[in-house]
């Protein structure tokens, strides 16, 4: 399972570091955690809209590239 300390310090990599893509190997060398609670991990993350999964299996931050539309 993973925890909270976990969750955020993958985001923050994230936040970090522009354009990171990660795959869940990647991810789960990374934070030091077993395979399913990396999977759960990149879950909640996807749930939340914080990342998405590329269709080369990638995660990458949901909002990289785009640029805001002005209303």
């Amino acid at each position: 399972m993973w925890n909270q300390t976990s969750l955020d310090r993958l985001r923050a990599e994230f936040l970090e570091m522009p354009g990171l893509r990660l795959t869940m190997d990647q991810v789960h060398r990374l934070c030091g955690i077993d395979t399913p609670a990396c999977s759960e991990l990149l879950d909640e993350l996807v749930h939340e809209q914080f990342l998405c999964i590329k269709p080369d299996g990638q995660y990458a931050r949901l909002s990289d590239g785009r640029v805001p539309s002005e209303s």
